[in-house]
């Protein structure tokens, strides 16, 4: 009799077991991933919309990571990625070689900052125009007081190659995205690497992402407008530009529920928390 209720008990133990392991993997194992990556401006943005989005549904699993626009766009034409994240439109050269079937998502708006160290904009370097941005950047002008600041060498900072940031400001500042900039003494990889290298000195130049502005980074005017969320959003900054999501071909059940999320109310209120300007 002792041995068949310990048998019962043991019998009712594995069927808890079995139960419970039930109760638990069906989420995880049933679970589809959707892989994001792409420009290291949208990547805050895409990062805490998609931790929220993991957490009101057990459908999906969003991971994001960076690695340029240029990058991002590349990966999903090689089905690398679901979506590529871009700080600017595909461009003419990108469809040629990969296929008209871009899918596009507008998420946002940004601005980039051109920015300066907060020691340069406290000695009186306030804004530039786009004439002396030029020439900063092609090295004509290489000390701060050509411009009305301190008798200091002016310290380039520039974006990699693959920036979707770096085509932006090229086109919108220099005059051309394959412009020759002498002046740049340093290369950053990614907008928080600028800010760095921006705070981290007493007579930077770089420009940015608008939402890595402050913290010593001080935003200057261009052609007479600073980069605030009012002048962006009213399209009176002239480097405002739209931020993407991108697929290639019609998105997968996820990416679509994820693209849906960011352009919805609350994707948007986490936009305006992250720094970007909500569409």
């Amino acid at each position: 009799m002792h041995s068949l209720a310990v048998g019962i008990i043991r019998k009712i133990i594995v069927i808890f077991i079995i139960a419970l392991l039930a109760s638990v993997t069906p989420c995880s194992a049933l679970a589809k991933d959707v892989t994001i990556s792409g420009s290291s401006t949208v990547m805050p943005l895409a990062e805490a919309a998609a931790e929220e989005f993991n957490l009101m549904q057990k459908d999906y699993v969003v991971t994001v990571s960076a690695g340029g626009t240029g990058a991002g766009i590349l990966g999903i034409a090689e089905r690398k990625y679901d979506i590529a994240m871009a700080s600017r439109k595909v461009t003419e050269g990108e469809r040629e070689r990969f296929g008209d079937s871009f899918e596009e998502f507008f998420i946002g708006l940004d601005g980039i900052g051109l920015a300066v160290s907060d020691e340069i904009c406290l000695a009186g370097v306030k804004g530039l125009s786009r004439l002396q941005v030029r020439d900063i950047y092609s090295g004509n002008i290489t000390n701060w007081k050509e411009v009305g600041g301190p008798d200091a060498d002016i310290y380039v900072i520039s974006r990699e190659d693959g920036s979707g940031t770096r085509v932006t400001f090229n086109e919108n500042v220099l005059g051309s995205r394959d412009a020759e900039t002498p002046g740049v003494d340093t290369v950053a990889m990614g907008g928080a690497e600028v800010k760095t290298a921006i705070s981290g000195s007493n007579k930077a130049i770089g420009y940015l992402g608008f939402n890595y502005l402050g913290g010593g980074v001080a935003g200057i005017a261009f052609n007479g407008v600073t980069p605030t969320y009012e002048n962006i959003k009213l399209d009176l900054y002239e480097l405002q530009r739209h931020l993407y999501f991108y697929t290639y071909g019609k998105p997968s059940a996820g990416a679509q529920a994820f693209i849906d999320f960011v352009q919805g109310p609350e994707g948007q209120k986490i936009a305006a928390k992250e720094g970007f300007i909500s569409i």
